[in-house]
């Protein structure tokens, strides 16, 4: 395979990748979501230099490749440009070959359970409790997450209170229920107080505690994990597989979830999964929004054997994320009876609405054929 052109459509919220090979064969991609049209400069000039007209036989090998080339480069912009690389070269074999992406990972289509994803911190506990039952009612959700204490909060609070108060309240909300509830701290905690928010977690029958301390302090996140029966999680935020074999290795949390375009595309995130299922854990995604990171995840976790219980799926509308509106022609995103499905369109399955790419920023990197 050889490309001869790279196209990005971006913002600041999010950004699509467009490939064109020599054949004139397409495919579309997504950078990582926020500061995009940062992230579509690091594509142009740290990416495609080092891929249009390059035989590219194995697209991971490729990575590591580009990864060498900008090693005093080693942090996250790159890998958020490389996944909009990676996931269009998804996308254009997938249509040649007129399969859904998931059957190239050696999955299958169909459906997959999803939880109900807040990111609010600026909601009552009583009116979440509230908004999740309608849900429930509305699309028969019965896993729900939500958040407590404050985002990197070096220990404290939304309000005072607010994290004693919520945990219970969503508890009773569902009591008797069979529904499961998670919830993320957002590396709020230093590890003594993340065990005492953890044991009321497991009085309340929480079972997912979300990146309980700074993310970047394995050893303090391995403290909790010890300490705790409920299955602590993370590894959102990181995007080096030195870092990611070293976090499973120290058994620094119970389930792993890499984000694919944190992680720079399908192939790294697919190492990740490897990596946890030889260590015996499950890998439950990170996909906090409903762009194609959402679609992503999907396809991943229907050809991965340690998927987790379920999807991440995010029910913010436009009052959280505006940016989300109009993204796509066919909406990929329906949840019945508390599930998302993977259908057999080949590829992605989606078109991008061509309104919004009218409106982004539009660059291109090529070569002469």
């Amino acid at each position: 395979m050889k490309l001869r052109s790279i196209e990005t459509f971006s913002n600041a919220f999010v950004g699509f990748v467009r490939i064109t090979d020599d054949s004139g064969a397409q495919g579309w991609g997504q950078m990582s979501t926020y500061h995009s049209d940062i992230t579509a400069q690091v594509l142009h000039r740290q990416v495609a230099p080092w891929t249009l007209g390059r035989e590219i036989e194995d697209m991971d090998d490729h990575l590591n490749f580009i990864q060498e080339r900008e090693h005093k480069f080693p942090g996250s912009y790159v890998c958020r440009a490389m996944g909009g690389l990676e996931t269009a070269v998804w996308d254009m074999r997938g249509k040649l070959a007129g399969k859904p992406v998931v059957e190239l990972l050696g999955g299958t289509p169909g459906k997959i359970r999803a939880y109900a994803s807040s990111m609010k911190r600026d909601i009552t506990p009583k009116d979440e409790a509230e908004r999740f039952r309608k849900l429930r009612g509305e699309f028969g959700f019965d896993a729900f997450k939500f958040r407590i204490g404050s985002e990197a909060g070096r220990g404290k609070d939304e309000w005072e209170g607010r994290t004693e108060e919520i945990v219970p309240t969503i508890a009773n909300a569902f009591k008797s229920e069979d529904v499961a509830l998670l919830v993320d701290a957002n590396s709020c905690y230093a590890p003594q107080q993340a065990i005492e928010v953890g044991r009321m977690l497991e009085a309340n029958g929480i079972s997912h505690y979300e990146e309980p301390c700074p993310y970047w302090e394995l050893e303090q996140t391995r403290e909790v994990t010890e300490a705790l029966d409920i299955d602590v999680t993370g590894g959102e935020q990181d995007c080096q597989i030195p870092i990611w074999k070293r976090m499973i290795d120290i058994r620094a949390v119970d389930i792993v979830q890499p984000d694919v375009m944190y992680m720079g595309g399908i192939g790294r995130t697919m190492e990740v999964a490897r990596l946890a299922e030889a260590a015996g854990l499950p890998v439950t995604p990170h996909c906090a929004n409903l762009s194609l990171v959402t679609l992503f995840t999907m396809h991943v976790l229907r050809a991965i054997p340690n998927a987790g219980k379920y999807l991440e799926f995010a029910i913010e509308g436009d009052d959280y994320y505006p940016w989300q509106r109009d993204l796509f022609v066919n909406d990929p995103y329906t949840i019945t009876d508390g599930q998302a499905e993977v259908t057999d369109a080949p590829g992605w399955g989606v078109e991008v609405n061509p309104e919004w790419l009218a409106k982004s920023i539009y660059q291109i990197s090529e070569i002469d054929r």
